[in-house]
């Protein structure tokens, strides 16, 4: 196994588990307990891992940002929640801009039955899974490939997505606060964002139930400037009545 696929393989594991122990790397992956702090020493150096005795911890710090191909595995079930309610937004023939999030992936694997959509989006990975999609227009936003994100971001992907006016926008966030609005981790994936509102007449933010009361680095814009919240779960009675408030509809999973 290369050093590089262990080291995915770990932080996977810190995403579900939160910490790690050198000792049981060690067995499960068949190399020394030096090569597994070498690892774990440079999870510490990117930010994505605090190191301590014998192991580590995930570090949670919510202006940090696990790679995709991790991200994308958390949360699944409360993903796949928020794709189908907003399957049933979209109709055929919609123009949609949707965001390079993991939640992203999952809702156009969810709207392959639509026709003749057309979609724009910044995100690699969409791009891909729409490959084989027929009777759509799949539009790339083009810009620089953000190193772990597999998102296209600058100068180009914001004028591209600037010159659109879409029908609806579904995007997502790292955090969405009463006071602090909704926040990302990275400034260039917010400015993005920024220009995705701007672009579309109805504004949908996709979130799940963990982003509820965090805040991150870089502000995309204040709660009021949405439309509607699609989440796994029902929010809270002060976020509910807070929706209600502004007039902003909110739509949820059912519980299991």
């Amino acid at each position: 196994m290369l050093a590089a696929e262990r080291k995915n393989l770990i932080l996977e594991k810190l995403q579900d588990e939160k910490k790690v122990v050198v000792s049981e790397l060690s067995v499960l992956f068949g190399v020394s307990e030096e090569t597994i702090r070498r690892d774990l020493d440079k999870l510490d150096k990117e930010g994505l891992a605090i190191k301590g005795y014998g192991g580590a911890v995930l570090n949670e710090n919510n202006n940090l940002d696990m790679p995709f191909h991790v991200r994308k595995k958390k949360n699944m079930e409360g993903k796949q929640k928020i794709a189908g309610l907003i399957a049933e937004l979209i109709g055929d023939g919609d123009h949609i801009i949707v965001d390079p999030s993991t939640t992203a992936v999952s809702i156009v694997k969810a709207l392959r039955h639509k026709k003749r959509l057309t979609v724009i989006t910044n995100s690699i990975e969409v791009l891909v899974e729409l490959t084989d999609v027929s009777g759509w227009d799949i539009i790339s936003s083009g810009g620089t490939l953000r190193e772990n994100y597999l998102a296209l971001v600058g100068p180009r992907a914001i004028e591209s997505i600037s010159s659109f006016n879409a029908d609806k926008v579904i995007l997502s966030c790292k955090g969405i606060d009463l006071n602090k609005g909704i926040t990302d981790a990275n400034e260039m994936f917010s400015q993005v964002k920024q220009t995705m509102l701007r672009s579309a007449r109805q504004k949908i933010l996709a979130v799940d139930s963990t982003k509820f009361d965090h805040i991150a680095f870089a502000r995309i814009c204040e709660i009021s400037e949405i439309d509607m919240v699609v989440t796994d779960v029902r929010p809270s009675d002060a976020w509910m009545s807070f929706f209600a408030e502004k007039h902003i509809d909110c739509l949820y999973g059912r519980e299991s």
